[in-house]
Parts: structure tokens; C-alpha cells; sequence
């Protein structure tokens, strides 16, 4: 009985999900192409508010906040892990304005794709990891000097919640170059919203914000060491 009301709920929420996307993209790609892009930021960003709210309204999924006193008011490198869909969802809004660092063949989906490529993402491709590693140092500076922070998962790839994946060291390489700070996130959607998952589940979906990091005289290595054992003692009782 609780899987078929699990599945109803979560049926509703992909109509919604889906049947609202359609709306927004379609509204980025013809009103979006004349908005700067601070504007776009400002409207494009309304639909993945509506989902976080919708995921509430539909799914019972509620979202508990800690650590907001700890968000610098200037453009920063925000590292999170990576277990679901809804952290670039959410994470995209609440920082926003923010470039994300995501694989280029996002961007070739029809509607979707092309609507997040007005956003200026920072797009790689995962096979040619020198030319990757050299577009997030290059982009990356410039999206900051643009006021814009970077948002990166570290672990490169969605894992799921009893899994771990080293972390790679490209955000915190950027912060470095840049003279930015870095801003750990961890979070635990992975248990409500499983990635490749069609069933949701309810409960309070917490996100733990820590302290900024400065970077200045510290090693990637060192740095993202800090970090991944900071998510992953958070990211369960975040």
C-alpha cells in the first residue's frame, strides 16, 4: 500500500515536473534570448523554485537549512557532493547567480539544454580531461570576475548514498588560481530523491552549509582532502 501511494505522489510530481518545464523552456528560449543575463537569472531560475516547492507540496519532501550565516556576500567556489538530481536543482537557485560546471552533452537536450546554455554553464567534456581541466580554470576565473560563483560536485558523476568516490581536485585547483574562497556544502537529498530512482520519499531533506574556506597558501590536494572529509561526515546529519 505505501509503494502505490508513493508512486501515485510521485507521478504527480513528473507531471507537474515535466508539464512545467515545458513552460519555462519555452519562455527561455524566446523572451530569455532578449534579457541580459542577470535577467535571466532573475526569471529562469523561477521554474527550479517551483519544483523545490512542488517536490513539498507533492512528495512531502521539506528542506531544513543550516549554516546560511556562513554564505560570503562575493562571488565564491561552492563544492558540494553529488547523490541526486535535486541539488542542481536547488543549489543552482539558492546561489544564485551561479555557473555550474556540467558535461557539455547536457546541452544538446532539446528545450532543456538549450534553455541552460543562455545560463552560461561551464560545459566540459569528460574524455579530454586536460582540456577539461583548462576550460574550468579559464571560464571559472572569468565567471568570477563576473560576480558569478562556481558551483562544482567534486566527485565528478551522481553517488549514491552507501557509495564513495574520491574527490577530484579541479574546484579547489580553481579557487586557488582565482583567490577565491570555497564554500562547502553537504547535503543528504539522496536519500528522498535517489538518482535514476522513479519513486520519491518523504522527510526533512537537509542541507548543511559550512564556513568559507580561504585558499591562499594551501595545496589542491590538501584542500580537497579538507573538504571531502568534511561532506562526508556532514552530508548523512547535514
Amino acid at each position: 500500500m505505501l509503494k502505490i501511494i508513493l508512486f501515485i505522489r510521485s507521478s504527480i510530481f513528473y507531471l507537474g515536473f515535466f508539464s512545467s518545464l515545458i513552460v519555462f523552456t519555452f519562455f527561455c528560449l524566446t523572451v530569455g534570448l532578449f534579457l541580459s543575463l542577470p535577467k535571466r537569472y532573475q526569471y529562469f531560475l523561477y521554474w527550479n523554485k517551483f519544483i523545490v516547492a512542488w517536490l513539498t507540496a507533492t512528495c512531502g519532501i521539506k528542506v531544513e537549512i543550516t549554516g546560511q550565516e556562513n554564505i560570503p556576500n562575493y562571488p565564491m567556489v561552492i563544492l558540494s557532493n553529488h547523490q541526486s538530481p535535486w541539488e542542481t536543482i536547488f543549489l543552482y537557485q539558492f546561489f544564485s547567480p551561479v555557473s555550474a560546471i556540467l558535461k557539455k552533452e547536457l546541452l544538446n537536450i532539446p528545450l532543456f539544454g538549450w534553455s541552460l546554455a543562455l545560463l552560461k554553464p561551464i560545459a566540459i567534456d569528460r574524455k579530454r580531461k586536460l582540456t577539461a581541466r583548462q576550460a574550468i580554470l579559464q571560464e571559472g576565473k572569468k565567471r568570477l570576475e563576473q560576480n558569478i560563483s562556481i558551483l562544482i560536485f567534486p566527485e565528478g558523476t551522481r553517488v549514491k548514498v552507501d557509495e564513495n568516490k574520491k574527490y577530484q581536485s579541479g574546484g579547489a585547483f580553481l579557487a586557488i588560481e582565482a583567490g577565491a574562497t570555497i564554500l562547502p556544502v553537504s547535503h543528504n537529498a539522496g536519500y528522498f530523491w535517489p538518482s535514476g530512482k522513479f519513486l520519491k520519499y518523504s522527510g526533512a531533506l537537509k542541507v548543511n552549509i559550512g564556513k568559507p574556506i580561504e585558499t591562499a597558501g594551501r595545496s589542491a590536494r590538501e584542500l580537497t582532502e579538507e573538504i571531502e572529509i568534511w561532506i562526508k561526515q556532514n552530508q548523512d546529519s547535514a
